[in-house]
């Protein structure tokens, strides 16, 4: 049953990644994968357990626990993606596009990978993806340019959410758990971020050539709903929008409340903002398409699903002690403190990298390796930027997955190994500095 529990993750993973050619929703392969895992967890306790755990009542509340985690996470992402597409909705956006004027392809690629590199840090990696995702698909036309600096994006997000303790999940849990502290993890860890971003961006740069075709956004014909939309209106749904999703950080701070808490405040403030936007041009309550309710239809459910899927799966393997089994053997065999957290990393690409860090945070007591210890920074550093080498190693590679429909394999092909190479070379910065 142990082996067997490891073949239907692998299984499901295969289909996850031949989505396109299988024609199988990756959603649906997530879902069955991750159910299939605790059924079979639930039916075979016995042989997988002996007998020493809590029965089927310990195994359910292991379930709930998790699932209490996966939930915060997908309420996140549902609230994030739903501001954005208010914003998106109400033209809050063009207070940017319209502003970007550049052509270059190099140059762009410069543009939106150090800005979604820093604005990862002051928000968390998937909210920056989910914003600039939004973005590029305002005014980038081609389908492959879209991908490809949509990918970037994804790789300068973990890059910059590595070094921030509010910018990556298991930053914050290094940071919460007291294994890193703020200042140490911002100097240490920022030149060898910078450094995985930049690798990658070399590599793009090589290759890109010639201007970008960007969208043409007309002005809104009169009788049109942006026609009522003054200036000062679009200035206060994107600042109030871009608010919501910068104030999570510091709602979560000083409440200590989980994000989503923050997001969802934010969301019900620009609901009722949005609606007596709506009762004060007639012409907009004609339009259902702009309300919360329309904009929710509208949201890739299937992603949220996908997301559901794969975390109670990797959960499932969690709970019957692959994950730590798996540290176990890495510590037995590689020993070095390097090896170790550059074979994390590789892993976070294919498994979610927060069991990862929570079972070498389990494993590693601070009596052996304390705070800001060379061991903890580095795992940061990898655990977070591992992710990039597959889309679907990272919640920001996930979300903007979800809402731009980038192809896994394309991904793996274009954007794989620059970013492995980006990867390895923040590795080697780190090692350097010491």
């Amino acid at each position: 049953m142990y082996i067997l529990l490891a073949l239907i993750f692998i299984v499901g993973y295969l289909f996850i990644a031949l989505e396109h050619p299988l024609k199988v929703n990756k959603a649906a392969s997530a879902v069955i994968t991750g159910m299939l895992i605790w059924t079979l967890i639930m039916l075979g306790q016995s042989d997988l357990f002996h007998g020493e755990h809590e029965g089927t009542e310990g195994l359910l509340h292991h379930l709930y626990e998790h699932l209490s985690e996966i939930a915060s996470i997908l309420f996140f992402l549902l609230g994030a993606m739903t501001v954005v597409e208010l914003m998106d909705a109400h033209e809050g956006f063009r207070v940017i596009t319209d502003r970007i004027k550049v052509t270059n392809k190099r140059t762009l690629l410069w543009v939106v990978g150090i800005l979604s590199f820093f604005l990862s840090a002051a928000l968390d990696n998937m909210t920056s993806s989910i914003v600039m995702a939004a973005l590029l698909r305002k005014f980038i036309k081609e389908k492959e340019d879209l991908w490809l600096y949509a990918g970037l994006v994804v790789i300068a997000a973990n890059a910059g959410g590595a070094w921030s303790p509010i910018g990556d999940v298991t930053t914050i849990m290094l940071w919460i758990g007291g294994q890193v502290s703020t200042v140490n993890i911002i100097s240490k860890l920022i030149l060898p971020s910078l450094v995985v971003l930049i690798v990658p961006l070399i590599w793009l740069s090589v290759q890109a050539k010639g201007r970008l075709e960007l969208i043409d956004v007309p002005e809104p014909e009169k009788g049109e709903p942006a026609e009522s939309l003054t200036k000062a209106e679009m200035y206060l749904i994107f600042f109030l929008g871009l608010g919501t999703l910068l104030g999570v950080p510091i709602f979560k701070n000083f409440t200590h409340l989980p994000p989503f808490m923050g997001i969802m405040l934010g969301l019900g403030i620009l609901w009722v903002v949005t609606e007596l936007l709506h009762w004060r041009h007639p012409k907009w309550r004609e339009r259902k398409f702009m309300t919360v309710s329309s904009i929710l239809s509208k949201v890739d459910h299937s992603s949220i699903l996908f997301f559901l899927g794969i975390l109670l799966a990797v959960a499932g393997l969690q709970t019957v002690g692959h994950l730590n089994d798996l540290a176990l053997f890495l510590d037995r065999h590689l020993g070095n403190i390097y090896a170790i957290n550059a074979v994390i990393g590789l892993l976070s690409a294919v498994v979610d990298n927060v069991p990862l860090v929570a079972g070498a945070m389990g494993m590693y007591p601070m009596t052996q390796f304390p705070q800001d210890h060379l061991f903890w920074e580095l795992l940061a550093l990898c655990a977070g930027t591992g992710g990039s080498i597959l889309i679907i190693g990272s919640a920001a590679g996930v979300a903007v997955m979800g809402i731009l429909h980038i192809d896994f394999i394309w991904y793996m092909k274009r954007l794989g190994f620059p970013a492995f190479l980006g990867y390895i070379g923040g590795i080697i910065t780190y090692w350097l500095m010491w």
